[in-house]
């Protein structure tokens, strides 16, 4: 059984900017996905310059990409993820202005 895409989004902003959330269920949890979820939540420029990234590729786990680092991410639920990933685009934005 495949995963199964429960959850996508895209907005492009006014500056071209572009936030993405896409969440899949597992038909199982996996030693790197134990919640059962695999997920991408992107937030980059109009030039495809990555400025911030949550996901959980397989043999990394949950992490993030900030400006450039990667760290690891403590996954909570997907309420908190989202709304994690929500506060660093908006930090990211004010910086850009």
């Amino acid at each position: 059984m495949k995963a199964k895409l429960i959850y996508r989004e895209k907005y492009i902003y006014a500056d071209g900017a572009i936030r993405e959330i896409v969440l899949w269920q597992l038909p199982q949890p996996t030693p790197d996905r134990p919640h059962g979820l695999k997920y991408r939540l992107y937030y980059g420029l109009s030039d495809g310059t990555c400025v911030v990234r949550y996901d959980n590729e397989t043999g990394k786990g949950d992490h993030r990409h900030i400006g450039g680092k990667e760290e690891p991410y403590l996954f909570k639920n997907v309420e908190s993820l989202v709304a994690d990933f929500l506060e660093h685009i908006e930090k990211a934005r004010k910086e850009e202005l």
